[in-house]
C-alpha cells in the first residue's frame, strides 16, 4: 500500500472499496495494528497506532470476514469470553454482553449453540463481538460476504443504527451496492493506491471507471 491518505471524521460513515487484491485489507491491518506501516502515520481518536498501541486499538472493533467463533459455544459464552478477553471490568462485564447482545439483535438465540446459527446470525455474533469494549470507530471488513439478499438488508440495518449510536464506521467491501446505499464517503483502492475519493454519487458516477475495479 503506497499513497494511502484519507481522514475519517468522528461519526462518520465510511466505504473502502476496490476488487480483491487491491489492498483493502492490508490497509485495514495496519489501521487496526495487526501489521506495521513501513511509513507514514496512523492515529486512531488521537492515538499512535504505533506509539501509543495499547490506547489506540482500544478505540477499534474489528470485525473480520473471517472471524473465529468457538462453534460450541453459546451466543452469551462466547461474547462473555471476548468481554473478558478484552478485560472487560469484572463489575461491568455482564451489563457490556447483554448491551451487545441486544444491539446486535440476539437476545432470541442468545443461549443457543453457534454452531447452530445461520450465517446470518453468525454475523451478528462477530459483530457483537466487535462492540465489546465501547469502541469509538468500528472497522467491517466484508460484513455481509456469502448472506443472501435479505441478510445482506438486515446487517446493513444493524450497522445503520450502530451510527446512529455515534460510532464511526468504516466499511470494507467489494459490493458497490452497499457501499452506494450507506457511506457519506467512499475511498476506492486500485493496485495498493487511493485512486479515487468522495461521496457515493460522485465516486459511482463514472461507469467506466468503476467497471475497472
Amino acid at each position: 500500500v503506497a499513497g494511502a491518505a484519507f481522514r475519517v471524521g468522528k461519526g462518520m460513515r465510511i466505504g473502502l472499496v476496490g476488487r480483491n487484491g487491491a489492498g483493502k485489507t492490508t490497509t485495514m491491518n495496519m489501521i487496526t495494528g495487526y501489521i506495521e506501516p513501513t511509513e507514514g502515520e496512523i492515529y486512531i481518536n488521537g492515538y499512535d497506532i504505533q506509539k501509543q498501541a495499547k490506547q489506540a486499538k482500544q478505540q477499534i472493533g474489528y470485525m473480520s470476514e473471517h472471524s473465529a467463533l468457538y462453534p460450541d459455544f453459546t451466543v452469551k459464552e462466547f461474547i462473555t469470553y471476548l468481554a473478558e478477553l478484552k478485560k472487560v471490568a469484572k463489575k461491568d462485564k455482564s451489563i457490556e454482553v447483554d448491551k451487545v447482545i441486544n444491539q446486535t439483535g440476539l437476545s432470541s438465540v442468545e443461549n443457543k449453540l453457534i454452531a447452530n446459527l445461520s450465517r446470518g446470525y453468525k454475523q451478528r455474533v462477530s459483530l457483537a463481538g466487535a462492540l465489546i469494549g465501547n469502541p469509538k470507530v468500528l472497522v467491517l471488513d466484508e460484513p455481509t460476504a456469502g448472506l443472501d439478499p435479505i441478510g445482506r438488508k438486515e446487517l446493513m440495518n444493524l450497522f445503520k443504527k450502530l451510527h446512529q449510536d455515534g460510532i464511526t464506521i468504516v466499511l470494507v467491501t467489494h459490493l458497490m451496492d452497499d457501499v452506494a446505499e450507506y457511506a457519506d464517503q467512499v475511498y476506492v483502492m486500485e493496485k495498493g493506491r487511493l485512486v479515487k475519493s468522495g461521496e457515493p454519487s460522485f465516486v459511482f458516477q463514472d461507469i467506466d471507471f468503476m467497471e475497472k475495479i
